[in-house]
């Protein structure tokens, strides 16, 4: 969600070169966008002394301006150690002083939707952008090979309606369960022509063999085989992708195939897919007072404002793109 920032910084600084410093996980999304020149993939996990080498190859760059779109305990003492001209950042508890420019994450009415958060802090950069500049969320484009694997894939699946659904999540708060999927699945494989294909991590690989044992001949086990590109590649040639707010949901977002999300703990003022050109979203939720939570524990101790969400009512808000 940070990539329509990304390309507001690009626009408004076309001379500028652009470096992304992100995790090696997710260099796949933003390696080859148009708004970024570079990207500097560092471990998930990382020694003291390769962080401190990590500061000092930043430091090396004098970069003109960093802006700290995560706000987490690493991302903003590289932010404060880098040595750039101008410092970004989120006016966050005990963090906030690292920063030369500090923005709220929420206003003055209410939650700020992520996408705005990001953007707002190439804003206070002093660059004025109107909230309908804001493009919509870009990925980098497949590669030959990968393309030509989910073709593939969705050849093999020889269904006129493919449904991409992501089995996994975040957390326990975002985990809407094996059973609940189950039977999801069994109610899709009753629409005329439709194929399920289940993605995840690998860690989903147990959830998903016990879905597919709900609906064998529907299921396509995908969950682990593919990488994000190529889940952005499936999801694009799918009649509809359905799953909680996750990663995958946003990917998803960046497509223009009609999406069902469902969400528990988090809030859709904040992490609704961001599609400002309108395309066919259905968010399913539970009005609870103890939302949004920050995910510690569960008040409740049920998961209830998740998993009360039915599996009929999913189906429910899928039909209306598969008859």
């Amino acid at each position: 969600m940070t990539t329509p920032a990304a390309a507001l910084l690009k626009k408004r600084f076309p001379d500028a070169s652009v470096t992304y410093l992100v995790e090696e996980p997710f260099r796949r999304l933003v390696e080859g966008l148009p708004a970024v020149d570079r990207v500097i993939a560092v471990p998930a996990r990382q020694s003291f002394s390769d962080f401190l080498g990590l500061v000092r190859r930043v430091r090396r760059e004098r970069f003109d301006a960093l802006l700290d779109f995560h706000g987490g305990p690493r991302a903003s003492w590289i932010t404060a150690a880098s040595g750039a001209r101008l410092k970004v950042g989120y006016a966050i508890e005990r963090k906030g002083f690292l920063y030369d420019v500090r923005i709220p994450r929420r206003g003055p009415d209410g939650p700020i939707h992520s996408v705005r958060n990001h953007v707002n802090l190439v804003r206070a950069m002093g660059v004025d952008i109107e909230d309908a500049e804001i493009p919509p969320l870009t990925l980098p484009a497949a590669a030959a090979e990968e393309t030509a694997r989910v073709e593939r894939i969705v050849k093999e699946a020889a269904a006129p309606k493919l449904v991409v659904l992501h089995i996994g999540a975040g957390n326990r708060f975002r985990d809407w369960g094996a059973a609940n999927a189950a039977s999801l699945v069994r109610l899709l494989a009753g629409a005329p022509g439709v194929r399920i294909a289940l993605i995840g991590a690998d860690g989903d690989r147990t959830a998903e063999a016990e879905i597919l044992r709900a609906a064998p001949s529907a299921g396509l086990p995908l969950a682990g085989r593919l990488n994000l590109i190529e889940i952005r590649e499936l999801i694009a040639r799918a009649a509809l992708y359905v799953g909680p707010d996750s990663g995958p949901m946003h990917i998803a977002a960046s497509t223009a195939t009609p999406l069902v999300a469902y969400f528990g703990p988090t809030l859709p003022a904040v992490f609704a897919p961001w599609r400002p050109g309108g395309e066919p979203t259905v968010i399913l939720e539970k009005g609870l007072d103890c939302r949004p939570c920050r995910q510690r524990e569960c008040v409740t101790a049920d998961y209830r404002c998740l998993l009360t969400i039915t599996p009929e009512e999913v189906y429910e808000a899928c039909r209306r793109f598969l008859l």
